[in-house]
């Protein structure tokens, strides 16, 4: 009968140091990624806002996924105003920017076209958004670790290194459906115009063909009146 209370023990210091452990993994720094798809119609332009802080990153790609000429144009601008990048009928872009406090604006200018509209694509990925915190706070709340063998630290370290991986595996996904969109829509278009004119050229052929049979069936005729 000792064992079992015994056993009860050991496992309440288990499950404490595992709640202990995801209690710390919650305190970390952590990247924030979204991703929008809107459409852009002709003459028009679409700006958009992200706060940012000292210190931070921000990361924007965008793709143009539908649209004659598949361009826009596109530039970021500082919270003082400052324009930091432009891209002129590009299809696409990946920018970083190492920011300051503020609101900073990126925009989709589709004013150059005034007949086709745009599905654009982009994707925000914002890193060290808490960089106020202090690193080392989550240590206060772990105790009795060297009741284990291996280091907090180092349990701390592979489960930010996994999910630092399976982020990025993330974001690639998204982009790359992103180009499979595109190239979906690009061929779809494609497809619709070889059917277009290969009906054209069927039509304008079935005419020749028609014009030729009359003009050499009016080279045999005989047009001689005959009298009887």
């Amino acid at each position: 009968m000792e064992v079992v209370p015994g056993f009860l023990c050991v496992l309440s210091v288990f499950v404490a140091l595992v709640s202990e452990r995801f209690v710390a993994l919650a305190a970390f720094s952590q990247s924030m990624d979204s991703d929008f798809t809107f459409t852009l119609p002709a003459g028009r332009k679409e700006c958009f806002y992200q706060t940012m802080k000292k210190d931070a990153s921000l990361e924007i790609e965008y793709q143009v996924l539908d649209g004659a000429g598949l361009d826009v144009d596109f530039f970021i601008s500082s919270p003082s105003g400052q324009m930091l990048f432009s891209d002129y009928h590009k299809s696409d872009g990946v920018h970083t920017v190492e920011t300051e406090d503020g609101d900073y604006m990126f925009c989709f200018d589709n004013t150059f076209s005034s007949v086709s509209e745009k599905i654009i694509f982009f994707e925000l990925i914002l890193d060290n958004m808490n960089v106020d915190e202090e690193p080392d706070d989550w240590k206060e709340y772990v105790h009795g670790t060297d009741m284990l063998d291996m280091k907090l630290e180092d349990i701390m370290d592979t489960i930010n290194s996994v999910k630092a991986r399976l982020g990025k595996s993330v974001q690639i996904q998204t982009v790359l459906r992103a180009f499979e969109a595109r190239d979906r829509n690009l061929q779809e278009s494609n497809f619709d115009r070889v059917n277009f004119w290969s009906v054209v050229n069927l039509v304008v052929m079935m005419l020749v063909s028609a014009v030729q049979v009359y003009l050499v069936r009016s080279l045999f005729e005989d047009k001689r009146k005959i009298r009887t």
